[in-house]
């Protein structure tokens, strides 16, 4: 399932936010098999992320795991720090993480995470990042065309608190460009098995089976997980966005 040759990226230093499990871990875990130094991120599932390194590793990968809430910007900085300490820097930065269905949280919780977050990551990140680097922040297709998408009604804040993050990223692509450093949204349709579609599917019951009939096919975790890996690979496309899935039910 892996599109990456073995090898292909070896001594190339990458992060994956929220890469302790789901689209994240495989997506890291693509990226060690192909030779890759990598970072595990993770906000409090320690075990996992240690358990993939661990696996990593007994495979001849390298891999480091670093704890990390992304809206605490003094936990992002020491997160960098320890990425400068043990790899020097970063080629490769790949912007999974994201939330604001979680119960508990403050009532802004999902823009803060989902916007201002990630600009506080890139920002924070720019330093270390190399000259010919590659920034990937991913999304959906129902946050990327949230004004023309149906959305239930428990997704739609996360679906604008998206967007709303991809729109301030976007603005600063001029100067990632200038600094040597390509940038690629990728908007996937809904993924299945992710936490988001369970959610979704408690909230509106029948909406994933509704939407793969529409759509015709729904990628799964590995799957959408190697059209990451590729995005972060391949030629900067048309208006920096890779599709994943079919977008015929959505207009830009």
């Amino acid at each position: 399932m892996n599109p990456l040759q073995p090898g292909s990226l070896s001594g190339k230093r990458i992060l994956v936010t929220g890469s302790s499990r789901g689209i994240g871990a495989d997506t890291v875990a693509y990226f060690a098999e192909a030779g890759a130094k990598v970072v595990i991120n993770y906000r409090n599932k320690e075990a996992r992320a240690t358990k993939l390194a661990d696996t990593i590793r007994a495979a001849g990968g390298t891999a480091i795991t670093v704890a990390a809430d992304l809206t605490d910007a003094e936990s992002v900085s020491a997160m960098f720090d320890t990425i400068r300490a043990e790899y020097g820097g970063l080629d490769i930065l790949v912007m999974n993480a994201s939330g604001g269905m979680e119960s508990g949280m403050a009532e802004d919780y999902a823009m803060q995470l989902n916007r201002d977050a990630q600009v506080n990551l890139l920002t924070a990140a720019v330093p270390l990042l190399s000259d010919g680097a590659r920034v990937v922040f991913i999304t959906s297709h129902q946050a990327h065309f949230v004004d023309t998408a149906s959305n239930v009604a428990v997704y739609e804040p996360v679906a604008r608190s998206k967007r709303a993050g991809e729109d301030a990223l976007r603005a600063v692509i001029p100067e990632l460009a200038e600094a040597g450093i390509g940038f690629v949204v990728v908007s996937g349709d809904m993924i299945q098995g992710t936490i988001t579609a369970v959610l979704l599917e408690r909230a509106n019951p029948g909406a994933i089976s509704a939407r793969q009939n529409s759509a015709g096919k729904l990628y799964n975790v590995s799957e959408f997980a190697a059209e990451i890996v590729l995005a972060a690979v391949d030629p900067v496309p048309a208006n920096n966005t890779r599709y994943v899935g079919d977008t015929s039910d959505f207009s830009s």
